[in-house]
């Protein structure tokens, strides 16, 4: 599901991006402001801009919510506010120690060249190509391996400041005709357009709104495509929109607003409605999905008499994804299977009772997916948080387990089902990405692109360390860093985990790390319960109810790095973002003795009333909702904006938010640093507490480079500051 709550993103070269009834009745009672400043002890000037209080509580557990105003972005009164803190935020970082060499050291990390994974459609190749001049990707193809290469989009060009983004894209089969998005400040929100390959004449008619979770799907002849479609319409509340999703087929050349109804919306703003078709584009299907844990599949045979869909499988906690290849459905499913399994049923014989068994639960890997390329089965597998890629016959015979260059991180297999090279992605935490093209029947595999960065990755060591959680659950954590750092408790640390939607924090590159490893700090990344490391029973163990696992095994990581040596307190930082911004606020408010610093991206931090905003009711199967008793109780134990206390020595704190997250809303952001700004203990120097709104910006921040490499340089002179790093 793209439209997931991805780890937000912080650079282009930086390897890892929630969903209405009636609002609560609340109460309130005293709307004067109760306090205007934060003032800095001794008669000194505030220490940041004022923010007001007002007495507001919710009216179902008596909650107090103070800065319940800060959630109306569209007044003035807000919109002053995030201009000052911003501004006082760039000040701060703008003057810190090493921040103008930090951003020199960026830009020679970020401003690369680089290919990625092509896609093969017609006997043309299509790919996305960044420029050490460029601010943003091109999207080039190619007739053949050998053929020149051309432009087809050049997002550079479609706007003066650069805020026009290019979103997701798909050729049609035949290679002729190429749909894509285009995005307005990087934000989810998106139009679709068609473009002609050959000419590079972009359609006048083909023009289609509401592409916020579309992901087209051409038919076999190319006369057009599938779709997921969403209404516009202001006065639908955004958070009951996904509920509003439509499947629709879009015939080129035709007025969009005619387009065939394929499935109609479900008019559940928990659920997801999404359409794809098997590689021979004879069979469609559609799934009806209840958050990340389970889903219905249904399929349409195009060459059928009957245009209705059959049930192919309805979920009751399990999850399905399906392809399909002359003829046979090839199923991945962790149904009764943790790690997942591959079953194979005819097309013409869909009932539960004809499937096969192909490909068993392997106990020591976990099945992340499969496809069909060059008339076999590649499986992408993670075996303790690392890739193995595998090949098998389409009976699920084994054949052979491609050769990686190290521990680290393979894209899926981008290839066809009739075509004998297929081409993935392989990177390390100290290898850059490098694009590989394979056989499938020998079993070569030849390097095809690389990038070359200036990072001499010798000095740095690699390895994986366990540690017990609160409940004496064993937790799996990669440490990066120099061969010679000592144990002595010195290195400065940073610390980063996810925890949620089954998501996997795999050992890719991240070129944003290098400054810090050559600075001597340690970089951390715990395997939280919530990931999808160690499939289903992992993902279940961290979400709901048993969110607070997630924390527990965080806050144990720490407590590991300083016990056995690597780092102290006041040496240890945290970084996490979109549900991992929720981790750390979680991590901060829970335990703010143990971190000497925190920086918190796009994330989610009033959980009482989340599900209100942006895609926030499709996070319910996630994370539970207030509207009901019992999963109020849990989000109330842990909601971090809830649980700032005044009085309480909070870390230092910069928190990065976008002005145009459409997916996890800023007033999250807003409303918890105006309360850690507020808590301070009276008498003592304030801790840094700073806002950063980048503007222009989406979910993942915003896609230019020149924005990344000041993100980056704020963020890590920030945090070099805080910890006493020279």
């Amino acid at each position: 599901m793209r439209w997931l709550l991805a780890p937000a993103i912080l650079a282009p070269v930086l390897a890892v991006s929630l969903f209405a009834c009636a609002r609560p009745a609340s109460t309130p009672v005293a709307p004067a402001p109760i306090l205007v400043a934060a003032a800095a002890p001794d008669g000194a000037a505030p220490t940041w801009p004022a923010t007001r209080r007002e007495d507001v509580a919710d009216t179902s557990g008596g909650v107090a919510d103070p800065y319940r105003w800060l959630e109306d972005e569209g007044s003035a009164e807000v919109q002053a506010w995030m201009k000052a803190q911003d501004e006082h935020a760039r000040r701060a970082l703008r003057v810190l120690p090493g921040r103008d060499a930090l951003a020199a050291r960026f830009r020679a990390l970020y401003y690369v060249d680089a290919v990625s994974t092509p896609l093969l459609r017609g006997g043309r190749i299509f790919y996305l190509r960044s420029h050490a001049e460029k601010e943003k990707a091109v999207l080039y193809w190619r007739q053949g391996a050998d053929g020149a290469e051309r432009v087809l989009l050049d997002p550079n060009a479609w706007s003066a400041d650069a805020t026009v983004s290019l979103g997701d894209w798909s050729p049609s089969w035949d290679g002729r005709r190429l749909a894509y998005m285009v995005k307005p400040n990087a934000a989810d929100e998106a139009t679709l357009h068609v473009v002609d390959v050959d000419t590079g004449v972009v359609s006048p008619v083909d023009t289609i709104a509401g592409a916020k979770y579309a992901s087209p799907d051409w038919t076999p002849d190319g006369a057009g495509f599938y779709y997921e479609w969403l209404p516009t319409d202001p006065a639908i509340p955004v958070d009951q929109r996904p509920g509003f999703t439509e499947i629709r087929y879009h015939a080129l050349g035709s007025d969009p607003a005619t387009d065939l109804l394929v499935h109609p919306r479900t008019g559940d703003p928990a659920t997801f409605l999404g359409a794809w078709m098997g590689p021979d584009g004879r069979y469609l299907f559609v799934e009806v999905a209840r958050g990340w844990n389970e889903n219905d599949v249904y399929v349409r045979d195009s060459n059928g008499k009957s245009a209705d869909f059959q049930l192919l499988v309805r979920g009751s906690g399990a999850r399905y994804s399906v392809t399909a290849w002359k003829d046979q459905l090839y199923i991945w499913t962790d149904e009764g299977a943790s790690r997942g399994r591959v079953f194979r049923t005819p097309a013409s014989k869909l009932g539960r009772a004809n499937w096969i068994e192909i490909v068993p639960e392997d106990p020591a890997a976990t099945l992340e997916e499969l496809s069909v390329v060059g008339g076999s089965l590649a499986l992408s597998y993670l075996r303790d948080a690392a890739s193995e890629v595998r090949i098998v016959t389409l009976a699920g015979k084994p054949v052979r387990t491609l050769p990686l260059p190290a521990v680290g991180t393979a894209s899926a297999i981008s290839g066809l089902g009739d075509e004998d090279d297929a081409y993935f992605q392989f990177s390390s935490f100290t290898l850059p990405r490098q694009v590989y093209r394979t056989s499938v029947s020998k079993g070569t595999v030849d390097l095809w692109a690389e990038v070359s960065l200036p990072i001499d990755p010798t000095p740095y060591v690699v390895e994986q360390v366990r540690y017990r959680s609160k409940d004496g659950t064993s937790i799996p954590m990669f440490l990066v860093h120099r061969r010679d750092a000592p144990r002595d408790g010195g290195n400065p640390t940073l610390l980063t985990g996810y925890g949620g939607f089954g998501v996997s924090l795999t050992p890719a590159f991240r070129a944003s790390i290098y400054p810090w490893l050559e600075a001597g700090g340690i970089y951390a990344v715990a395997n939280l319960r919530g990931g999808g490391e160690y499939g289903k029973a992992w993902h279940d163990a961290g979400r709901g109810a048993n969110k607070q696992n997630v924390f527990d095994d965080f806050i144990a990581a720490g407590e590991f790095l300083t016990r056995e040596g690597w780092t102290r307190r006041d040496k240890l930082a945290i970084y996490g973002g979109s549900n991992g911004g929720l981790l750390v606020g979680a991590a901060m408010t829970q335990r703010p003795d143990l971190w000497g610093a925190v920086v918190c991206s796009v994330p989610l931090l009033d959980m009482l009333r989340y599900h209100q905003f942006g895609s926030g009711r499709t996070w319910i199967p996630e994370y539970g909702t207030a509207e009901d008793p019992a999963q109020r109780a849990v989000l109330a134990a842990y909601s971090p904006y809830d649980h700032v206390r005044e009085g309480t020595a909070y870390p230092p704190l910069l928190l990065l938010s976008s002005d145009h997250d459409d997916r996890v809303d800023p007033m999250h952001a807003r409303k918890f640093v105006a309360k850690i700004q507020h808590a301070r203990p009276s008498g003592l120097p304030a801790p840094a507490t700073l806002l950063r709104i980048e503007r222009n910006a989406g979910h993942g921040g915003a896609d230019q480079v020149s924005k990344a490499i000041d993100a980056s340089a704020d963020m890590y002179a920030f945090l070099r500051a805080q910890l006493g790093m020279p």
